[in-house]
């Protein structure tokens, strides 16, 4: 146990961001570097060492926290990065990005601020690369076996470093330009530095796993010959499909979907572009979703000069504690204020879409609202409160439906799917189609970054079985766990 009166000497105190009228100048990330560092070993003194740690549960990986916790608090920073990696192959990601179940189900949640367990995480990574802790673990022998991985985001490239380290050749195929999948072009630069991306990545090719990019399968290549040319296949090609919002008016110009306006952002920091071809500077922009990649578009409309900025949810607006129905260890639906609701812009819930208008131009100047209500569990409009708002950039970000499937890679490959329209999988990831495996969103749906790196790890298991015939790889999740939320 790391300090036993710990959690009653000290509070919680997590990372400080920059000034606004700072970071909302620049896309790098917007914590003040350096700040973290010298409070973490305080912080992970206030774990508890529980008897029975609900951390492990909230987190699919499976982290070994108190055990990570313990080191930290004694500045035993290689010892913490092995019990961490032990668990993820993408620390510094998850450090990053996930929305920290974990913390949820922290047992000093029930009656105090939780463990600051994210802001340990992504201490102990970034501790671990400055200190060359973090370095390629090439197989000692190859299997002769052959895997080809379909997708770049997280999932994908847990599978591929975990199937590389047992020896087997790998190779990713991603259909963008760069490697990293929604982690290189969904998430904004100012969340998410991609030097951190890149680094793995360099691991991994220096383990052996080779990449191929610009390739989408089912378009540049059949899936038919992708699975004869390898032993095995992983499909973690995500959810890709993003939700439309089918009102009229969707046609004018200047409505888009979240994840075409966010990677424009992300290649002007990549050198693609000296301006995004879809950009917010001087217009009155409204993103029509409450959720992180709404979030996302209200960050990188603050950075790029919009007017204003609107952000619409449906859902009435959550509380700042637990609602009785959502008890400890649950994932809380909370108001959670992020680093880009801080920069700005209005928060408008419990209102629904009813039209957009535009100029003779064709492009869109309003957009018509409504409020809404549930009445018996459904939710219903509210006579009496329509009204109009400026629009001038609208960015759909209501989540996503499931894979491409126009591509042709689920029909080419033959592929059962789900009730739900996601890829069908057995207890070992498999498909209906013999050596062909999926992981992530592809046969999950829309899920967290956790998720898709628990899955990846797993569905590495059964490929290696597979092609093997036994396996000692770990497989933290199931395909048909579910996450601690009511």
């Amino acid at each position: 146990m790391a300090d036993p009166k710990g959690f009653l000497n000290h509070g919680r105190e997590v990372a400080r961001t920059r000034p606004v009228e700072e970071r909302v100048r620049d896309w790098n990330e917007v914590y003040v570097p350096g700040s973290l560092l010298p409070i973490i070993p305080t912080q992970a003194s206030r774990c508890m060492d529980c008897g029975i740690p609900f951390c492990h549960n909230g987190c699919p990986l499976g982290n070994l926290i108190p055990e990570w916790n313990d080191f930290a608090y004694r500045e035993d920073w290689s010892a913490a990065s092995e019990r961490l990696h032990a668990t993820n192959n993408f620390p510094e990601f998850t450090g990053r990005l996930c929305p920290a179940p974990c913390e949820s189900a922290c047992v000093l949640g029930i009656n105090q601020p939780a463990v600051t367990i994210k802001n340990v995480e992504v201490s102990i990574i970034d501790k671990a690369w400055d200190s060359g802790d973090v370095a390629p673990q090439a197989p000692e022998r190859l299997s002769g076996k052959t895997v080809a991985v379909i997708g770049s985001g997280p999932a994908g490239l847990a599978a591929a470093q975990q199937l590389t380290r047992a020896g087997h050749t790998v190779a990713v195929y991603e259909r963008a330009d760069r490697v990293g999948g929604l982690l290189r072009y969904g998430i904004p630069e100012f969340k998410m530095e991609k030097r951190h991306i890149n680094r793995r990545i360099e691991q991994m090719r220096a383990e052996g796993t080779r990449f191929r990019t610009g390739i989408e399968i089912g378009r540049d290549l059949k899936a038919t010959d992708l699975r004869k040319r390898y032993d095995a296949v992983v499909i973690a090609a995500g959810a890709t499909v993003s939700r439309d919002l089918p009102v009229p008016g969707r046609e004018l110009n200047g409505i888009h979907f979240a994840m075409e306006y966010l990677p424009l952002a992300n290649k002007v920091q990549e050198g693609d572009f000296v301006a995004p071809p879809i950009t917010a500077e001087g217009k009155h922009v409204v993103v029509i979703g409450g959720g992180d990649t709404g979030a996302d578009c209200v960050g990188t409309a603050h950075r790029q000069g919009a007017a204003s900025v609107t952000q619409l949810e449906i859902m009435p607006q959550p509380g700042a504690d637990r609602a009785p129905h959502q008890p400890w260890p649950t994932f809380p639906m909370l108001y959670k204020v992020t680093s880009a609701h801080e920069e700005g812009g209005e928060r408008v819930y419990a209102v629904s879409t009813t039209h957009f208008e535009g100029d003779e131009d064709g492009n869109v100047q309003w957009l018509h609202l409504g409020e809404v209500e549930f009445i018996d569990g459904k939710l219903t409009p509210k006579p009496g409160t329509e009204r109009k708002i400026p629009a001038q950039l609208v960015t759909l970000a209501m989540g996503f439906t499931g894979t491409d499937q126009e591509n042709g890679l689920v029909s080419q490959f033959g592929l059962d799917l789900d009730e739900r329209g996601n890829i069908a999988r057995d207890g070992d990831y498999a498909t209906n189609v013999p050596g062909v495996f999926v992981a992530g969103d592809a046969g999950r749906g829309q899920s967290l970054i956790v998720w898709a790196i628990a899955e990846g790890r797993s569905a590495a298991r059964g490929v290696d079985r597979f092609l093997t015939g036994v396996s000692e790889l770990p497989a933290p999740v199931r395909p048909t766990d579910r996450s601690l939320m009511v």
